[in-house]
């Protein structure tokens, strides 16, 4: 059988000013991969994913999702076609409690709208319970779910991490898309998190992740491409991408 492609992109090219950031990247993710892309400082690999999720406009590229042309235009129609994000940097609503940060990610798959809540009809009251009710869901899901009511903002730093996934969950996004996730994480963190991207995987998922971590991504992902200084140098399955000598001369240097 035919694996279903859910993301697939050509050609995307970037430029700042007189920098080249991204080259000719292209990149296909099945339906149900955790796909990772990985590369030294510098590689391109933010630029691409800010790219993907609306951020940056691409100055050329082809882009698919689920089989449909794609245009990254701006966050919140990134958001409505399907790819919902986190960034490297934390980016909670630090006075809501963990319960209303998910709700707020639930919203944009909501029908009621302004009037429904300014009105509090009973069709609106109706849906803002069942968001409540799959926020809790998808808090229990991440394993955070008895810190509901907790304001988000003195939740640990694992937890916050969670709870930033349990709110692009909430979209009910065809591919989640993390950026480092693991960054700052312990030990014992990172475990847990590959537990609950290995979860979110058998939930049917599709996942596109950056990380540093590059064994954690080697044990991890089903494929992964590796950027340097904007370009593409190397697709593959884990195994074939540790013994490839452009990335190891590309994270170690030459000498190596």
């Amino acid at each position: 059988m035919t694996e279903q492609t859910m993301l697939k992109i050509e050609g995307a090219n970037k430029r700042f000013g007189g920098l080249q950031a991204l080259s000719n990247v292209g990149i296909d993710i099945k339906k149900g991969q955790i796909y990772g892309l990985i590369g030294p400082n510098g590689a391109g690999k933010t630029t691409f994913f800010n790219v993907i999720t609306g951020l940056y406009q691409p100055d050329t590229g082809s882009f698919e999702l689920d089989g449909k042309p794609y245009s990254p235009s701006a966050p919140h129609e990134v958001a409505k076609a399907g790819i919902a994000r986190t960034f490297q940097n934390i980016r909670l609503f630090g006075e809501m409690t963990a319960l209303e940060n998910v709700m707020v990610g639930r919203h944009i798959r909501t029908k009621q709208g302004v009037f429904g809540a300014i009105f509090q009809h009973a069709a609106a009251r109706e849906e803002e319970a069942a968001i409540r009710r799959r926020a809790q869901e998808l808090l229990d899901f991440v394993g955070i779910g008895q810190f509901a009511g907790r304001t988000s903002k003195f939740l640990s730093y694992g937890d916050q991490r969670r709870l930033e996934i349990a709110r692009a969950l909430a979209t009910d996004p065809k591919l989640l898309a993390l950026d480092e996730p693991a960054a700052g994480m312990n030990a014992t963190e990172k475990l847990a998190l590959r537990e609950l991207l290995v979860k979110i995987k058998a939930e049917g998922k599709t996942v596109l992740l950056i990380e540093h971590d590059v064994k954690l991504m080697m044990g991890l992902c089903d494929r992964i491409t590796v950027l340097d200084y904007g370009k593409p140098i190397a697709e593959g399955v884990p195994a074939d991408i540790q013994k490839n000598p452009a990335v190891i001369e590309a994270y170690l240097g030459g000498a190596h």
